[in-house]
């Protein structure tokens, strides 16, 4: 039987996944492994295409349905199939593996004794051209990873691991079976921003579990035309403050409206130096208004505590 599983979530993605599993299967790993795909109930021709590349040779292709809508019903349900492997590497349908990729994964955890491991996410903007106001520092929120050259064991969320790069000794998930993906960061259909791979790691790193990073497991994340908006970027920054001030603030004692004043005066300060910004014709207005963004949706999920998202 395999002892290392590689899944990928899908939805709505049937003309990548030829090329996905391709490579999946192209890959040298020193284990026998399967490859698990998740599809999240898609309206395309997913199920066709994944039933013509099980039949093909190669790794085993396993195909489940999760019905319920979003990326964390999609993950926790590839935890579930997979728990009686020692492996579970992740990776998106909108990726693929460079050479080597299973390889660093297995040594990760099989020799470095890591219980988590996640490596370097490039982009690819082919075929479309990358915005001029697209630096590198806003390019980083389209999920671009680089920790450096060299392995590094990740002691804080200031150098994260995501979940379309990450792999997991699934003997901890056994361990703590209360440890999934967190719903309340649930993204589904064509929602952005999310935000469970972060939470999975903020909840590892509470359980002082060992994180690794290895610049040999690498990918190359394909960026869809409809995220090279400035719009795209404020959406995302304003749902990852909505789930911040929702769910990861404290409770302040001192509030306006339900609302404490600081986070308006945060809110009101980015927007005044973004309007600034603005009509001086600035380059850095785009990252400005971002965190004017978030700013906002920090105050709304504040106001919004113990509503649904």
């Amino acid at each position: 039987m395999p002892t290392l599983t590689v899944a990928f979530c899908t939805f709505r993605r049937a003309d990548r996944l030829d090329r996905l599993v391709a490579a999946l299967r192209a890959q040298d790993c020193p284990v026998p492994f399967d490859i698990l795909a998740i599809d999240n109930a898609s309206p395309d021709d997913t199920l066709g295409v994944l039933a013509r590349l099980q039949a093909l040779p190669g790794a085993p292709l396993r195909i489940v349905t999760e019905h319920a809508p979003g990326i964390v019903p999609a993950r926790n349900r590839a935890l579930s199939e997979a728990l009686d492997r020692d492996i579970l590497v992740f990776i998106d349908d909108d990726e693929l593996p460079e050479p080597g990729f299973l390889r660093a994964a297995h040594d990760a955890i099989a020799h470095e004794g890591a219980q988590c491991v996640g490596g370097r996410i490039e982009i690819d903007f082919s075929p479309h051209a990358r915005p001029a106001w697209l630096d590198d520092e806003i390019a980083g929120f389209l999920g671009r990873l680089d920790h450096g050259k060299a392995p590094l064991w990740i002691e804080s969320d200031s150098t994260p691991v995501w979940s379309g790069n990450t792999a997991y000794a699934m003997a901890l998930f056994r361990a703590q079976p209360e440890l999934r993906f967190d719903a309340r960061y649930n993204r589904a259909g064509a929602d952005v921003g999310g935000g469970e791979d972060a939470a999975m790691l903020r909840a590892l790193l509470a359980l002082n579990a060992r994180i690794r990073y290895r610049p040999d497991m690498a990918v190359l994340h394909a960026v869809d035309a409809w995220k090279l908006t400035r719009g795209y970027f404020l959406k995302l920054h304003y749902r990852a403050g909505l789930r911040q001030g929702q769910f990861r603030l404290p409770d302040f004692p001192r509030t306006v409206l339900g609302i404490p004043p600081f986070l308006l005066t945060q809110f009101f300060r980015h927007g005044l130096k973004t309007l600034g910004l603005l009509f001086a014709g600035k380059a850095a207005l785009v990252r400005q208004a971002m965190n004017a963004a978030n700013a906002l949706g920090i105050v709304v999920g504040y106001r919004r505590r113990g509503a649904p998202s």
